[in-house]
């Protein structure tokens, strides 16, 4: 009897006492959110790695504008050095040339962009020397820097050339065939040499190249300007004799 009575009463405490909860199985549920985070992870790296890709490119575009500013301005410097040499000796007062207050606030508004800016500045200021330089060549045409080498270079070896062949013709028709003349000859054989050294020197001094050019001095032609007078009048001054 004890045994069945203690069965029942463990029968009915189990009946009596509430039914414990279940653990549920944890992989299923999370698994949508894991994902969506995962999705938002990879694009924001997407992101994060264009911005890198554009600043990186922008950077690289900025040196390389830099850079070509630098240049540029070197070169719009040995442009205007000798631009500015030539109208100071065409009269232009030196005032004249130097930028005034309200022209610096323009081309420092001008330089704000960056150096972009400031290359498309640098450009435009070689459109506007190339112009002068268009201008001042076409506004003298009778200066003799502006002549080809050959025609300019004449203009010095020429009268050095002829010098020393006038005086020969003057001192034989003053003194006639004789000892002077003979003299005058001997003295004037190695002048050729002479003229074309001091025209080589002259070319030289009185036609500068422009920074980047070579200077063109002509050099068969001085020679040959230089003794054509000298032959033909020792030819002359040679039958004078002869003939006296």
């Amino acid at each position: 009897m004890s045994g069945r009575n203690e069965r029942a009463g463990a029968a009915s405490v189990d009946e009596a006492s509430p039914a414990a909860p279940v653990r549920q199985r944890i992989g299923t549920e999370p698994v949508g959110a894991v994902a969506a985070a995962w999705t938002d992870y990879l694009a924001a790296a997407r992101q994060l790695d264009g911005v890198r890709r554009a600043a990186a490119t922008a950077a690289a575009e900025q040196a390389r504008a830099v850079e070509a500013a630098r240049e540029e301005l070197a070169g719009l410097h040995a442009r205007l050095a000798p631009q500015q040499a030539g109208l100071r000796e065409l009269g232009v007062p030196p005032i004249t040339l130097t930028p005034t207050p309200p022209e610096l606030t323009e081309a420092a508004r001008s330089m704000v962009g960056g150096p972009a800016a400031v290359l498309a500045a640098l450009r435009v200021a070689r459109g506007w020397a190339d112009a002068a330089d268009a201008t001042l060549a076409a506004r003298g045409p009778l200066r003799p820097a502006a002549w080809p080498p050959r025609a300019r270079n004449l203009l010095v070896y020429g009268p050095l050339a002829l010098l020393v062949p006038m005086i020969q013709l003057v001192v034989l028709v003053v003194a006639g065939a004789g000892a002077a003349s003979l003299v005058a000859l001997v003295v004037g054989l190695p002048m050729p040499a002479v003229a074309f050294g001091a025209g080589w020197v002259a070319v030289g001094r009185l036609f500068p190249p422009r920074p980047g050019e070579r200077l063109d001095r002509t050099p068969r032609l001085g020679a040959l300007t230089c003794l054509v007078p000298a032959v033909v009048t020792a030819s002359v001054i040679m039958l004078a004799l002869l003939a006296g």
